[in-house]
C-alpha cells in the first residue's frame, strides 16, 4: 500500500516537473560551468614529410663540340648551309626571320666576313643589301671586283640580334668552326674582316679604329679588317681610311 503512494506521488511530481518544461534529465547535481575548462583540442597528426628527392641533374651541352661536328662533316657550301639551319643551340635563330648564310661568287678570290645580318639581311634572307650593301658594291667596283663575279660574303653570325646588339662571347665561339669550314669552302685568296665582330672571331682582337688597314692571318690566310659600310654611312669622314684599305687590296691581288 505504501509503495503503491510513494509511485503515486513520485510519478505526480515527474508529470509537474514535465510540465514546467524540464523533460530532460543531465545530472543529479548543478553544474557551476565558470569553472569547466575547454579540453586542449588533440592537434592533427602531420604528415609525414617527404624525403627530399635528389635534383636532376641536366646535362649540359658543349655547342662548340656540336658545332665543330657539324662543320667539320659538311664537304660542301650546300651542306654547310644544312648542318647550320640544323644547329639548334644557339638562341638568336628563335628571334630571327631569316638565316642569312652567304652570297655571291663561290670560289671567289677574295672572301668578306662580316658581323651580323641587320634589319634588312634578316627580312631578304642576304648579306649586305639595303644601303650598306649598295655601298659595299661600289666601294668593290671601284678597284675592280664585284659579288655577282668574284667576291663571296658572309657573317660571323647567320641569325640577326636582337635590336642589333653585340654578340656575346658564347655566341661568337659556337659559330666560329662554321665560318671556318666556310672559308674552306670558299677557298679565297685573302679575306677582308668587315667590324670588330668578324676581327674577334678570326684574330681574337677588338678595336677596328686600330686594326683596320694592316695586314694579318686569319683561318690560315690573309686578312685585312676594315670598317663596315654601316659604320661609314655614319661616319662619311672615315672613307678615306677605307679608300686605302681598298687600295692595300687591290694591290695585294695584282
Amino acid at each position: 500500500m505504501e509503495s503503491a503512494a510513494t509511485y503515486h506521488a513520485m510519478r505526480a511530481a515527474l508529470d509537474w516537473q514535465i510540465e514546467l518544461g524540464a523533460d530532460e534529465a543531465l545530472s543529479e547535481t548543478s553544474i557551476n560551468r565558470f569553472e569547466l575548462v575547454d579540453k586542449p583540442k588533440a592537434k592533427p597528426a602531420k604528415a609525414a614529410t617527404p624525403a627530399p628527392s635528389e635534383p636532376v641533374e641536366i646535362p649540359k651541352v658543349d655547342a662548340v663540340a656540336v658545332a665543330k661536328a657539324a662543320a667539320g662533316g659538311a664537304t660542301s657550301l650546300e651542306a654547310l648551309h644544312a648542318a647550320l639551319a640544323a644547329f639548334e643551340h644557339c638562341e638568336l635563330k628563335r628571334g630571327a626571320r631569316n638565316m642569312v648564310f652567304g652570297g655571291g661568287a663561290a670560289q671567289s678570290r677574295v672572301m668578306i666576313i662580316g658581323e651580323a645580318p641587320g634589319r634588312e639581311e634578316d627580312r631578304e634572307g642576304k648579306p649586305f643589301v639595303g644601303r650598306s650593301g649598295q655601298l659595299l658594291d661600289k666601294m668593290l667596283a671601284a678597284i675592280g671586283l664585284s659579288r655577282e663575279e668574284s667576291v663571296y660574303l658572309s657573317n660571323v653570325l647567320p641569325w640577326r640580334p636582337p635590336q642589333n646588339r653585340e654578340a656575346k662571347p658564347e655566341e661568337i665561339a659556337m659559330m666560329r668552326p662554321f665560318v671556318a669550314r666556310h672559308v674552306e669552302l670558299v677557298a679565297p685568296e685573302l679575306i677582308i674582316l668587315m667590324g670588330n665582330m668578324s676581327c674577334e672571331a678570326a684574330l681574337a682582337k677588338r678595336g677596328i679604329t686600330r686594326l683596320r688597314g694592316t695586314w694579318a692571318e686569319a683561318y690560315g690566310l690573309p686578312a685585312i679588317p676594315m670598317f663596315t659600310p654601316e659604320y661609314l654611312l655614319r661616319q662619311p669622314a672615315m672613307k678615306r681610311e677605307a679608300w686605302a684599305d681598298l687600295l692595300e687590296i687591290k694591290a695585294r691581288l695584282s
